[in-house]
């Protein structure tokens, strides 16, 4: 009988493309978690697979290996591990250690060769199972060895080698040899692929008889392997896996899991469902999770009046019940509803339906307005607890269809922005699978993709039953296991409750509110961005002595570094000179064009951001721009806006403000703006108690003029403009980590005088150092830094070895409370001017937030009541050492009320 396979994990090949493959995934205490995920959950699906099968898992040992004595250069290109891989790579072997597998990393030698001498020392009656992506484990297989891709599902034997290489497995090496290897810096000949090296080894049998060949190949590429000739014996030797190891085979076998180990291990590292997966007593195996955990069978379709009253007694009794909406459209104003989703726990099991109302197939379906006018009393009652994930869009599709829901009680989205905003991404899928482990259905699996995608509403209810029902399902469970954190954070709590979860409607309210924009105005200004345009062009052609594209970064390269030989600042990932925006501006010292190119530039942006694209997002039915607003991206809290956005519009520059002057009040309004006056600094003073700061704003000073005074050693009276403004940059610098060398750019002086002005900073306002050298060390401590309303910021490399990122993370500390705290201001102001406009809503609408600002369009008649409310809720929303100031402004159009 023959014995069971051995299959080989190269563990250190899936190590790496989990990390790049995986979304980012994260530990509660922020640690990266995506790449122990993903060779952990392929090494479960083995154990389920081959429950009683040898397995060994080898990595790569640190260090060099044999291979670097033969060739110096060996892998001497290849990048150092990412720091958010390196440090996750003790955790996965202790997760390795605890399921029971063997972990091999042997010293001086890599995990191919040990993998190639256990495939060779398996007993003659034994099949080996390799599992990597690795090409060159090619050249292992034989009539007993394969490999397998876990990740592709491909498996290779020798017929597929032969196929994918052209040779067969003994010939790999030699191929490997001609055409080189530029990870691993293995040379080969310059110019031959891999059909050109497997026809030459078809033809002269292996890399000698090519050698013995050299002088029949003709033209270039025979000139190249003659050339190439006295490495490449070499080049085969490095490519070549050893086989003859010395290993203590017999010390690899597998042991029962630890149990115990594994339940701390995930309970670490967030792996809630496996947690769930694990017994609480012993076991001989890593169990794979319940196929019934998810049961995506389970879903119903409510297609008849008699289940809708079923449906309507189950949610009357949950708890809470997670909502979400299929429409035809991302643009709420245009979404027609298609079905609502709904997810519940009943008995302690989860249930999903998905009622289908605008399909456009014949299956069976409720009419829309049938199910909305039965859902409407559960939907509107503020009693009947709801989640959502991205509430904002499902209310607004509401909204457009006559319903007015009440009761929201959680919104996921904002539960894992408020967790951590640091992670990358806290939309559904990406949630299902850190929280979860689990994959979702893609939206393109249902609709498809690029121009044969189909409408959802063309999606038969069938096959829109299990995408649908699954996101309420999965919506519901996230909020399982995020909300009870809470429990025990009650500043982070304080701010997902009291802050982002009222803005939701608030938000909401503000796109459905878009703002007018004069079309008229736009039109003009395209048309004199043209102009000034073309006229930058042929004064930029005239300096740089010829034509050249504005726009193509390789020819502006050629003009200012080959041909005006101005110096190169910094260079691309990909080694070419760069020519952004900062390394203009530093060239532009030495010469004109750089200027005009950056001229040239924001003029461009300009039109074709906003003066070209913002009349054709007009509404037609509302003749206003609506704009979306995201809670939960930005890390420190600052909300954005997208489609479009209107955050970075330029207001230095005369034709931004032009920009601004094309938003305007409808007839018989005006725009109102509220600014924060120097909001940051303020918070500095009140989280920093720095002495000098609290009574310069304690007394309204002029605070730029007194750090002028402070730092340039000057009278009151003798602050001009120009020291204003400098200390302008020292103080705000400061708050973003400014260097010297950034303050000695900005204001145009030598690094040493810069470091004078900031020594002679910290000196006058000793506080503001004392806070800054404490939030570096309570950050470094507990890997996190809070605004003074408990919304926390993870910066996990301030404790990495890099010094650069080190650097980057101790800059991000300080500025985090000071920036953080100015969004949840600005947001609790939002939620209070809203609530005031709520109770009599012909008092106007606000319409705008850009950083510290908000715009409000009030009706002439209202306009001194507005400006009363609106000041008097921006300054008492919170009480700080300091007064909270509020400048304000009217005009008929966004500048002018601005300015």
């Amino acid at each position: 009988m023959p014995q069971d396979p051995r299959i080989l994990v190269d563990a250190s090949s899936f190590l790496y493309r989990a990390f790049h493959a995986l979304p980012d995934l994260r530990a509660p205490d922020n640690l990266p978690t995506g790449a122990i995920y993903g060779v952990a959950n392929m090494l479960r699906r083995l154990l389920k697979e081959h429950p009683s099968d040898e397995i060994i898992v080898i990595f790569d040992a640190p260090g060099g290996t044999f291979r670097d004595r033969l060739y110096p250069e060996y892998k001497a290109h290849r990048p150092a591990m990412p720091e958010e891989l390196r440090v996750q790579v003790p955790l996965l072997h202790d997760w390795i250690r605890a399921t029971g597998l063997p972990l091999v990393i042997e010293p001086d030698v890599e995990a191919d060769d040990v993998i190639g001498t256990l495939a060779r020392e398996a007993a003659p009656d034994q099949q080996v199972l390799i599992v990597t992506g690795d090409k060159d484990m090619a050249q292992l297989v034989n009539s007993r060895v394969r490999l397998i891709d876990t990740m592709k599902g491909i498996e290779t034997d020798a017929a597929g080698v032969e196929e994918r290489f052209g040779v067969p497995p003994e010939r790999i090496a030699d191929l490997l040899a001609l055409i080189g290897d530029k990870v691993d810096n293995i040379p080969g000949v310059p110019g031959v692929g891999p059909k050109t090296a497997a026809r030459w080894l078809t033809q002269y049998g292996d890399l000698d008889g090519v050698l013995a060949h050299a002088g029949d190949i003709g033209g270039k590429v025979g000139e190249a392997l003659r050339a190439s000739a006295h490495y490449l014996p070499l080049s085969r030797d490095l490519a070549t896996i050893r086989c003859d190891l010395t290993l203590p085979v017999a010390t690899y076998a597998r042991r029962a899991a630890d149990v115990v180990a594994l339940r701390a291990l995930a309970q670490r590292l967030g792996f809630q469902a496996w947690l769930r997966d694990l017994p609480a007593g012993d076991a001989g195996k890593v169990p794979e999770k319940r196929s019934s955990d998810i049961d995506r069978a389970a879903y119903r379709a409510i297609t008849t009046a008699e289940a809708l009253d079923v449906l309507l007694l189950a949610l009357k009794a949950a708890d809470v019940v997670a909502l979400d909406t299929e429409t035809t459209s991302l643009d709420p104003l245009h979404a027609d509803l298609v079905g609502i989703s709904c997810a519940w726990q009943a008995g302690g099991d989860y249930q999903a339906v998905y009622v289908p109302v605008g399909h456009r197939d014949a299956g069976p379906q409720l009419d829309r307005q049938t199910v909305l006018t039965a859902l409407r009393p559960w939907l509107e009652d503020p009693q009947a607890a709801k989640l959502a994930q991205n509430a904002k869009y499902d209310w607004r599709v509401f909204w457009r269809h006559g319903i007015h829901p009440a009761g929201l009680a959680r919104d996921t989205l904002l539960e894992s922005y408020v967790l951590n905003s640091s992670h990358n991404g806290h939309d559904l899928d990406t949630l299902a699978e850190r929280y979860l482990q689990h994959q979702n259905i893609r939206y393109e699996e249902v609709v498809g993709k690029g121009k044969s995608a189909r409408n959802f509403a063309d999606v038969p209810v069938a096959e829109a039953l299990p995408y649908a029902a699954e996101d309420a399902d999965v919506c519901l469970r996230v909020d399982a296991l995020l909300w009870p954190r809470f429990a025990s954070e009650p500043g982070l709590r304080r701010v997902l409750m009291e802050i982002e979860m009222p803005l939701v409607l608030v938000l909401a309210r503000m796109e459905e509110a878009g703002v007018k924009i004069d079309r008229a105005q736009l039109e003009v200004l395209s048309t004199e961005l043209s102009r000034d345009m073309a006229d930058c062009e042929q004064k930029a052609f005239v300096l740089a002595g010829q034509s050249f594209n504005l726009n193509s970064p390789k020819q502006i390269q050629e003009i200012l570094f080959d041909k005006m030989r101005l110096p190169v600042l910094k260079k691309t990932p990909g080694g070419q000179p760069s020519t952004n925006e900062d390394v203009l501006a530093q060239l532009a010292v030495h010469a004109d064009l750089p200027r005009l190119i950056l001229d040239y530039r924001g003029m461009a942006k300009l039109k074709n951001t906003y003066a070209d694209a913002l009349p054709q997002m007009i509404n037609p039915d509302t003749g206003r721009v609506h704009t979306h607003f995201q809670q939960a991206v930005a890390a420190t809290g600052r909300l954005s806006s997208n489609d479009p956005n209107l955050q970075n519009i330029p207001v230095r520059t005369e034709q931004g403000r032009r920009i601004r002057q094309a938003f305007v009040a409808e007839e018989g309004h005006w725009l109102l703006s509220a600014d924060y006056s120097q909001i940051e600094l303020r918070i500095l003073a009140h989280l920093s108690g720095d002495a000098r700061l609290l009574q310069a704003f304690a007394e309204g000073e002029d605070i730029h003029a007194v750090t002028a005074a402070e730092v340039f050693d000057l009278a009151p009276e003798d602050v001009d403009s120009a020291a204003r403004r400098a200390a302008k940059a020292i103080n705000f610098g400061l708050i973003y980590g400014q260097t010297p060398y950034g303050l000695a750019q900005q204001l145009g002086i030598d690094q040493a005088a810069a470091r004078q002005y900031m020594d002679r900073y910290f000196e006058r306002y000793l506080g503001v150092l004392e806070y800054m050298a404490q939030t570096r060390a309570l950050a470094k401590k507990q890997g996190y830094v809070e605004t003074l309303f408990g919304r926390r910021l993870y910066v996990p490399e301030i404790r990495s070895s890099n010094p650069a990122r080190r650097t980057y993370a101790e800059r991000a500390a300080i500025n985090a409370p000071m920036q953080g705290t100015a969004a949840d201001l600005i947001k609790m102001a939002m939620i209070a001017v809203d609530a005031w406009l709520q109770e009599r809503p012909e008092r106007g609408r606000m319409i705008l937030q850009v950083h510290d600002e908000l715009i409000l369009e009030v009706p002439e008649a209202g306009l001194e009541a507005a400006k009363s409310a609106l000041k008097a809720r921006m300054e008492g929303v919170a009480e700080l050492a300091v007064p909270l100031l509020v400048g304000l402004g009217i005009g008929k159009h966004w500048d002018e009320a601005h300015g």
